[in-house]
Parts: structure tokens; sequence; C-alpha cells
């Protein structure tokens, strides 16, 4: 289950020899990932439906998570992207606890995001390169999986 927001926001930083937990840890990666996955969303100004539906469904298949779970981890999403500073905090949460081929599977989340609604503006392409970037996930590597994720939208 989701700690409070002031848990999740807490095992943000950087984890001590006392502190640290797989419970904790697993619950910072699901935020961290929703929170990317949310700002792919916010890159668009007129956030549809489709797009709502493709971070539920990244998070339900990636983490497993029953439909509370995925609205809750949405709700703090949210608050922890608009209260953000920068990406790279979350973005070294997952680059600790993902090895490549996730991380790469996580564009293609991201991606599917982005081309919800049949269309990808180059606000939403910045915001792709910039994570994927911070994620040093390959060139090559992003290209494959914004195809995939494209031929997965119909376009």
């Amino acid at each position: 289950m989701l700690r409070s927001l002031k848990d999740l926001f807490g095992a943000l930083q950087p984890p001590t020899a006392a502190t640290a937990s797989a419970s904790t840890a697993e619950h910072t990666v699901q935020l961290a990932t929703a929170v990317m996955l949310i700002e792919v969303m916010r890159a668009d100004p007129d956030i549809d439906r489709a797009a709502e539906l493709a971070v539920i469904d990244a998070l339900r298949e990636k983490f497993s998570l029953a439909e509370d779970e995925v609205e809750r981890l949405i709700e703090l999403a949210h608050r922890a992207a608009r209260d953000a500073t920068d990406w790279f905090e979350f973005t070294s949460h997952i680059n600790a606890h993902f090895e490549m081929p996730a991380k790469i599977r996580m564009v293609e989340y991201m991606w599917r995001v982005a081309y919800a609604d049949g269309e990808l503006s180059a606000h939403e392409r910045h915001v792709m390169w910039r994570i994927s970037d911070l994620l040093h996930v390959p060139h090559g590597a992003y290209i494959n999986a914004k195809m995939r994720a494209k031929d997965a939208a119909g376009g």
C-alpha cells in the first residue's frame, strides 16, 4: 500500500543504511516513474483522457498495482511534479533501481503517453529527449522505443 505524501517525499532523500528498506525504495521508484509519466502528459497543454489512460496503463503494467493504488500514486505524482524544481531527483532514483532494459521500457511508456492523443508536439518531443537523456538511454534505444510506441498508437 502506498504511504502518505510526506513519507514518499521523505523517501526521495538519499537513504541512510538505517532508513533504507525494500518497501520504501519500491515506493520511491514508483513515485519517480509516475512523475516522469505525468511530466510527459503535462507537456501537452490540452491534456485529454487518452493521455491519462496511457499513464494509468503504464503504471498498472509496470508495477502490477491495484486500481486504488494507481489512483493514489497518480495523485501523489501530480503534487510532486507540480512542486519539483527539476527532474534529477526523480531520474536519479530510477537510474539507481532500473537496469537499462527497464529504463528503455519506461521511455516507451512515456512515448505512449505522448502519442496518446494522436499528435506529438515539439514540447512533448523536448520533454521526452530531456528525460531520456537524464536516464542515460542510448539514442538508438530511444528511437526504437519511439517507433514501438508510435506503431502501438496506430501511427
